[in-house]
């Protein structure tokens, strides 16, 4: 896999709960075409893939860089 620029990373257990995925979201918003994301976080984030799948199905790209079993990464792109 080549290097990937990220134009920014998060890390989810830094954000409050309740806000955790709209948080994401709206980084997502922010990225242009092209960019990139990366999520950390201390489980597996399976369940905001489907939310990405039922929200914005053919928008972005979900590619796991590291998976566990204490730290999850995924690369998030925005086509």
């Amino acid at each position: 896999m080549k290097e990937i620029q990220f134009a920014t990373k998060l890390h989810a257990p830094d954000i409050e709960p309740r806000i955790r995925h709209p948080k994401i979201f709206e980084v997502f918003e922010g990225l242009k075409a092209g960019e990139y994301m990366e999520l950390s976080n201390d489980h597996d984030p399976k369940p905001l893939y489907y939310q990405f799948m039922m929200e914005r199905d053919g928008q972005f790209s979900w590619e796991y860089l590291e998976e566990g079993p204490t730290l999850w990464r995924v690369a998030i792109g925005k086509k």
